[in-house]
């Protein structure tokens, strides 16, 4: 078994209908961690809250190892105009957030969703307005503690929604 490098890896690119917002996330580490792993799971857009750490910030370019210009981004001042104007486009509006809604993540069928947002709450204080979601998943822990670092949870989410968004266009082919 030999280990293989970076070089010679080559992914199979491709993009999911999926655009993540950032409810005013305010360490520069998960802003930088944002970008990556949304670059991995071929993730179309992110926005950020205009308090968030910028890409001009020194922990998130190293962070994010190059993957910022690989990924189209924004950001906003109005948490609630973004999420109606995305709605307005079509994009139902998931917020992994653990409410006395949550649906367990792999009991939600992304696939029955043409265009995903994905919204991330901040670090301290979650969802600012959770009124404004259309669905809220949860990931279900098996230990004492009862949440986890907002960018773990994004990687978790985008491995299920991509994962089941490529079953759905298997089947169909």
């Amino acid at each position: 078994m030999k280990q293989l490098t970076h070089y010679d890896i080559e992914n199979k690119q491709q993009q999911f209908p999926i655009t993540i917002v950032c409810d005013a996330i305010r360490t520069p580490e998960n802003i930088g961690m944002c970008f990556r792993i949304s670059e991995t799971f071929g993730v179309e857009k992110i926005y950020f809250h205009e308090s968030s750490p910028t890409i001009d910030n020194r922990v998130v370019k190293k962070t994010a190892r190059n993957t910022i210009p690989q990924i189209e981004h924004a950001s906003y001042s109005d948490f609630s105009t973004i999420i109606h104007k995305l709605k307005e486009e079509g994009h139902t509006i998931i917020g992994i957030e653990i409410t006395d809604k949550s649906i367990d993540i792999q009991d939600f069928e992304f696939i029955n969703h043409e265009k995903i947002v994905l919204l991330l709450g901040s670090e301290r204080n979650g969802i600012e307005n959770i009124q404004l979601v259309d669905h809220t998943i949860a990931i279900p822990m098996y230990g004492r503690n009862s949440s986890m670092n907002v960018i773990h949870s994004l990687a978790i989410t985008l491995y299920e929604a991509t994962n089941q968004i490529k079953k759905i266009k298997k089947t169909l082919k």
